[in-house]
């Protein structure tokens, strides 16, 4: 545990209740009240700044090798890269459509802090990836006078994530402004999605307003084009669309990709910014952060850049034929061993107890087999099942460190794990928020897949 995670948890203990309740009595906006109360945890998490902050620029360049990965490894064969990381041609054709080459550097990056470093565990890209209201938990928090004075005491601060959204979209939404002042944005989800998702988009548009941005939610066939050419809303014109959609959502949709050619069209002629474009989806693909741990492609690296991925990425492999060069799981030189699916399979099937198999391209934890929860034969199951559906990512095991919380209800202190989620822009580290688990309730921290799931808002400390 951290230091200052003892020191918070001492304090709440000895006190009046003044701390340990403060998350309970942080005055919330109301659509954030509706979207989370009920899923906060009592009481934020600790980061250290520096520590935070190189973690960032890590992930800058670990960015930086991720684009450069079809021209560094496929001579700029895309379909060959693709192939490679098991996205098929019909999402392949879908995500160059009305992409620049240059995918913008925005996302989020999930990852555990093990004790002595962070480890990435995926790095979710485009601007579909949410938890942008969660600063708003952290305004709010800072307005209780205990708490206040914990962080004063403490030098606490925090990077507001909602401010440098803002100053992204600003930026971005800028060449297609027809006047000066604000721009108008529209938080486009899929067929259905303001359904599934309308409370956090709600808290989006929330947080949004305090920044000055006007933000409005639809689905993409609410979107209509205007005469000018310009999308609009409503009847209003957007400037720039916040895309909430992710492209397997238009795929799954009979009439998806019909319903955003628009979208395509009204950015490449500039009148309404389409942000992010579908092209960051080449590299959101754990597929592909496997291939940066991959010993077939060790010589395309520099020493510098493979003390990158060494230092921040577990362990990880591609179960499928042509990715299937073995290496010793938590090896440090990942020295190429036996090559062909079945060695790798053998090699997943031994070390059971140190994996676990992601889909390439799931998201919240789902379809995601434990190896250290399995059982030998559920083990051999989950491995046949990964192979025949093909882009599974067998990944070595991050331990997360635990923290204690004190949950003011039982007046009990009980040992949590967090899921990191780092945010990152062109200017760099654009603050955090945290998913968390009780230590003992299982690996999977996501609100997905385990209904005990808590959020939690991030603040640093020297």
């Amino acid at each position: 545990m951290t230091e200052l995670s003892r020191t918070y948890v001492d304090e709440c203990l000895r006190g009046d209740g003044g701390l340990a309740g403060a998350v309970a009595r942080a005055e919330l906006p109301p659509a954030f009240e509706e979207a989370w109360r009920a899923r906060l945890l009592p009481r934020p998490w600790f980061l250290r700044a520096s520590e935070t902050a190189a973690f960032a620029r890590d992930l800058k360049g670990l960015f930086d090798l991720l684009v450069s990965l079809p021209h560094r490894l496929f001579d700029g064969d895309l379909d060959r890269y693709t192939a490679e990381i098991g996205i098929g041609p019909a999402l392949a054709s879908l995500l160059r459509r009305g992409g620049s080459g240059v995918p913008a550097t925005f996302g989020r990056a999930d990852a555990y802090h093990d004790g002595t470093a962070y480890k990435l565990l995926e790095f979710n890209l485009g601007s579909e990836i949410g938890g942008l209201e969660m600063a708003v938990f952290n305004r709010g928090l800072l307005r209780v006078p205990e708490f206040a004075e914990f962080a004063r005491v403490h030098r606490l601060g925090h990077v507001d994530i909602a401010a440098r959204m803002a100053a992204v979209l600003r930026d971005r939404a800028r060449p297609a402004l027809s006047g000066g002042g604000e721009p108008v944005v529209g938080l486009i989800e899929g067929r259905g999605g303001v359904t599934l998702y309308g409370r956090m988009m709600r808290a989006a548009v929330e947080a949004m307003a305090e920044q000055g941005i006007d933000l409005r939610i639809g689905e993409i066939g609410d979107v209509r084009t205007g005469p000018d050419g310009k999308l609009a809303l409503d009847g209003t014109p957007l400037d720039l669309v916040l895309r909430n959609f992710a492209a397997s959502q238009l795929l799954e949709d009979p009439a998806g990709t019909e319903a955003a050619e628009p979208f395509f069209r009204a950015h490449e002629a500039g009148r309404t910014v389409l942000f992010t474009s579908l092209e960051s989806g080449f590299y959101s693909n754990k597929s592909a952060l496997a291939l940066l741990t991959d010993p077939r492609w060790s010589g395309s690296f520099d020493a510098d850049e493979r003390a990158l991925v060494d230092r921040v990425l577990p362990w990880s492999r591609t179960l499928h034929a042509a990715g299937a060069s073995a290496g010793g799981a938590g090896s440090a030189s990942h020295t190429p061993a036996a090559s062909g699916l079945a060695d790798l399979v053998d090699l997943c099937r031994e070390r059971r107890e140190r994996l676990i198999l992601k889909p390439g391209a799931g998201y919240g934890g789902l379809d995601t087999f434990v190896g250290w929860e399995c059982t030998d034969a559920e083990w051999d199951k989950a491995l046949r099942i990964a192979v025949e559906r093909g882009g599974h990512v067998a990944q070595e095991r991050v331990v997360p460190r635990p923290e204690p919380v004190y949950d003011p209800v039982t007046g009990t202190v009980d040992s949590w794990i967090a899921a990191l989620g780092i945010f990152l822009t062109d200017e760099g580290y654009a603050g955090a928020h945290a998913r968390a688990n009780r230590a003992d309730g299982g690996a999977i921290v996501g609100l997905s897949s385990n209904p005990d799931t808590r959020m939690v808002g991030v603040f640093s400390h020297p």
